[in-house]
């Protein structure tokens, strides 16, 4: 059995912050540090809305995800109907935003999705949850910043099955191009403060300079990148995607938070590219997916990663 870890105490963490910010601001010039709220990397079993209810503000630097599928699983449905599922994703990204170090980024991995008819005389449905993820973000307070496209190589969606009617037939009328394509959404938490002002101020000017882009750059928004596979997870964040997003909207030691851990390539990437970690799922067999690949992973015993596990998913 998971040992059950407590959460740091809230209070406690948002009156050390206060006092470092103190120690810190330079009172001739009233300068306000960008101080991340001092928590080690963890990996939680639990429910991301309530979990994140235990962590302060500035606990997230980067937010870095992928919601689960609508009705994803065909023998059942997972939320009544398409509301319950978008009034979920807005209490989900209410706790992000609240954790989230201002102006700083969440990026979400998304598409649309395809409902299969349920039979010959039905027609399938094409949801367009971007555009409704995009309704709900901008009413929480973040700011639209970009919309990346991630490409896949030519024939990865055709196990879909979109397109093979109109391939056969050529009529008009049955045109649907096969999805070789997903957005990756970029928001900023909203502020009255530029860019600039989370790099001149940020706690730890050494830290700044190493995060610097070096070589080679994405100059578009079109990123060709294949799919990643995992044999535990159906859905699983190729590396490259999530190097990429770490590496543009981060800088080091930063907490990158991913509210729905999976099987935890965010987490990797993170300590790969000296990144914090903060990792939760409400899937028993994914937080021991992730337990076991990151204390395979970590080795340096200086690192400290808490395994976690909410009351409500401890074991009888």
């Amino acid at each position: 059995m998971t040992e059950v870890v407590d959460y740091p105490d809230k209070r406690l963490i948002l009156e050390r912050l206060k006092k470092t910010k103190g120690r810190n601001s330079n009172t001739s010039r009233r300068k306000k540090l960008c101080i991340p709220a001092p928590i080690p990397n963890k990996v939680i079993l639990g429910d991301c809305i309530k979990t994140l209810e235990s962590f302060p503000p500035d606990t997230a630097q980067l937010i870095v995800t992928s919601p689960p599928y609508y009705n994803a699983k065909t023998e059942y449905s997972e939320y009544v109907d398409y509301q319950e599922y978008l009034d979920f994703l807005r209490k989900v990204f209410i706790r992000c935003h609240q954790v989230l170090s201002e102006g700083r980024f969440i990026v979400i991995n998304v598409s649309p999705v395809l409902i299969k008819r349920t039979s010959r005389n039905t027609s399938s449905k094409r949801i367009p949850i971007p555009f409704d993820i995009h309704r709900i973000l901008d009413g929480i307070g973040f700011d639209f910043i970009d919309d990346i496209i991630w490409k896949k190589p030519e024939g990865a969606g055709w196990n879909l099955g979109r397109g093979r009617r109109f391939k056969a037939d050529r009529q008009p009328l049955q045109y649907k191009p096969v999805t070789v394509t997903e957005y990756v959404l970029v928001y900023r938490k909203r502020t009255d403060k530029l860019i600039d002002w989370n790099i001149r101020n940020h706690y730890n000017p050494e830290l700044v300079k190493e995060s610097k882009i070096e070589g080679d750059y994405d100059v578009t928004n079109v990123w060709e990148i294949h799919p990643g596979t995992n044999k535990y997870h159906p859905a699983v964040f190729p590396d490259e995607l999530v190097r990429r997003i770490i590496r543009y909207y981060s800088f080091k030691d930063d907490m990158v938070l991913d509210p729905f851990g999976g099987s935890g390539t965010v987490g990797r990437v993170a300590y790969q590219m000296g990144r914090r970690f903060l990792l939760i799922d409400r899937e028993p067999k994914y937080f021991e997916l992730m337990k076991n690949m990151i204390s395979n992973l970590v080795d340096d015993e200086n690192v400290r990663v808490d395994y976690l596990v909410d009351d409500e998913f401890e074991e009888d």
